[in-house]
């Protein structure tokens, strides 16, 4: 199975005790490298700007890739460096050539080891940590260069990915389901948000565990994301879940995201021939950071195998 990372996602600076650090994603590639046999590293590709363009403003592709000579605030939780706009566009390209990659048959699933992260991005500001809006791209390209109609979207991540769904909202051939934490950044995804009838939304309790946890994908979500028969399944993998996570206050363990992958990949098999690309979002513990991608990637490589 591929998994599609830069040199240049290391060198996006948000300067000294940012949760968002390059230490995270050292923390998953060394784990991964060390944990999960048999994966195949691959380099990932700029994004172009005609596939940015398609879910972003030119104000937002000017406002990222004027590279500053220093680190700015674009708001308080949100830095641009000298090293960002190159790291910004190999995150965003990573998805493009994941979508490439399964789509073209040389594998079934893919990760993506990139940052910035990207689902709270939204068409015209960068935000919550997120520069481009990665997933999103990649969905708009799975649209759009592979005729795609039928794309979903699965975020895990802790926080509400409000970008990639205000993105989507009124675009019926994206189906975006999130289980998250409320209230939390970004207090979007109420359960009443229901887009263009496209979007599902479950909010969690702080203190939630496993049990509420796959109660609420089971129940809820799953469902909505199995009856859309997705042709392709794209994850928005965050790991700021787990118990330890300094962000959040959900208390989940590696083993959830084994089986929300599992769950996931089940219903790629069924509409998908298996097709599921994942993107990494949020994580701030390291070792749990490490710990769940190791967890969720080994069951996607699983699942590329079978």
């Amino acid at each position: 199975m591929p998994v599609f990372t830069h040199a240049a996602c290391f060198a996006h600076d948000t300067g000294p005790g940012h949760a968002e650090s390059p230490q995270r994603l050292g923390a998953v590639v060394t784990a991964l490298r060390d944990h999960v046999p048999g994966l195949e590293w691959l380099e990932a590709p700029r994004a172009t700007r005609g596939q940015l363009l398609r879910v972003h403003d030119p104000i937002l592709l000017q406002t990222v890739l004027e590279a500053p000579d220093r680190l700015v605030q674009l708001d308080p939780d949100t830095v641009l460096s000298p090293g960002s706009p190159e790291a910004a566009l190999r995150a965003a390209g990573a998805v493009v050539a994941a979508v490439d990659h399964v789509m073209g048959g040389l594998s079934r699933t893919a990760f993506c080891a990139v940052r910035p992260p990207g689902h709270h991005a939204t068409d015209l500001h960068a935000m919550g940590f997120c520069l481009f809006n990665n997933v999103a791209v990649g969905a708009a390209h799975a649209l759009e260069r592979h005729g795609l109609s039928r794309v979903a979207i699965v975020d895990f991540d802790v926080h509400h990915g409000n970008g990639t769904q205000a993105i989507f909202a009124a675009e019926a051939r994206v189906h975006y389901s999130s289980a998250h934490e409320m209230p939390l950044f970004p207090d979007t995804g109420d359960p009443r948000e229901r887009g263009a009838g496209n979007v599902r939304n479950a909010a969690l309790r702080a203190g939630t565990g496993s049990h509420r946890f796959r109660e609420a994908w089971r129940e809820q979500l799953l469902p909505a994301v199995d009856a859309f028969a997705p042709q392709l399944l794209l994850l928005s993998a965050g790991f700021d879940g787990h118990r330890a996570d300094p962000m959040a206050h959900i208390q989940l363990e590696a083993d959830d995201y084994t089986w929300i992958t599992a769950e996931l990949g089940a219903i790629a098999a069924r509409h998908a021939d298996g097709r599921m690309v994942s993107v990494l979002e949020g994580g701030y513990d390291l070792p749990a950071l490490a710990e769940c991608s190791v967890a969720h990637v080994a069951a996607l490589a699983a699942g590329s195998a079978r």
